[in-house]
Order: C-alpha cells, then structure tokens, then sequence
C-alpha cells in the first residue's frame, strides 16, 4: 500500500500527478486527509480523501509520498500521524517521497544527512546535512526528493520505477505521451 498525506495547503500538481500517475499504474494507494476528508489544495481545489490517518495500515506500507506546497508542508510537519509514519518507515526500510518543499521534514529529522536529495530553492538549508544539486528528482536510500511542481511528472514516474520496475512505468510514459 502507499500512502499519499494531503494537508491543507498542500501542492495540488505536485499531490493528483503521482496519484493519477501510480493508479493508471494499479498501484494499490490511498489519500490521507491529515486535516479530515475535505482537504483544500494551495490553488483553492478541495479533493475528498480516501481515509484518516487512524485508517492507515502501517505494517502494509511500501511507501508514503508528501507533496509540497504552503501551508500544506507546515501542516505535514504539524502532524503527529505524519511524523510516526515517517519515523516507521524510516525505522523499516519503507521507501518516502517528498517533493518541493516537503523534503524540508526530513530534514528536520535528520533524514537526509549525507544523502542527495532536492527541495524548492531557498530550503536547501533546511535540508539538514544533504548534498543538493541541480534542480531535479533523487533517489538515495529509499528517499526519492524532488525539486518543485515543475518535476511532478518525473517524481511520479520515479515513485512508480521503483514500486513496479522501469519496463513497466516506461508503458506507462508511452501511454500518456501526446501522440498528434
């Protein structure tokens, strides 16, 4: 199972890319209202989530994803259930996913420290100890981080490569390419 944690505030392309992207995949994922169901995106788009945090399965967790964005980073942070999921995928060996400046939390917690990862520019800082680079996605560990909503697409794609394999996300690219 993944999970993908909606506060409100959070990054709508950045939070329905990666979602759109793992279902057309049938990967198994569900929305987590951190703030309830409704939750309203930082553009003013509300989304109804599939559960609450209370209704997660935290042993079935492959992955969790933490979409950017303000003040939907700050409420992730905020959040208790966020924080024990992070820590219990930490603590096994789960894969987490953070995009713009949600990587931000785990830097926090000191996640990051001698890894390559990537934020929104400015919060390299808060990045605790990481090697950052050119803007883009990373891959260190089982923490995929990317850069801002411009790499939505290629952090989905990413998320996707190592849940079920780069032949099968390659389909996946092939299908969803304008083809006039």
């Amino acid at each position: 199972m993944v999970y993908l944690f909606l506060a409100d505030g959070f990054e709508e392309v950045e939070a329905l890319t990666p979602l759109d992207y793992l279902r057309r995949c049938e990967v198994e994922i569900q929305t987590v209202g951190v703030s309830g169901l409704a939750v309203r995106g930082s553009h003013g788009i509300r989304v109804v989530a599939d559960i609450l945090p209370s209704q997660m399965d935290l042993p079935e967790a492959e992955m969790i994803i933490l979409p950017g964005g303000l003040p939907g980073t700050l409420n992730l942070e905020k959040s208790e259930a966020v924080q024990n999921t992070i820590d219990f995928c930490a603590g096994h060996d789960r894969w987490i996913g953070a995009i713009c400046a949600a990587p931000s939390i785990l830097g926090h917690k000191g996640l990051l420290k001698g890894r390559k990862a990537a934020c929104y520019p400015g919060y390299e800082a808060q990045l605790e100890g990481a090697e950052t680079g050119e803007p883009g996605v990373y891959t260190d560990g089982k923490f995929i981080t990317a850069t801002s909503v411009h790499f939505a697409e290629q952090f989905a794609y990413r998320l996707g490569e190592v849940l079920l394999g780069k032949s099968r996300i390659d389909l996946l690219r092939a299908a969803v390419v304008d083809r006039d």
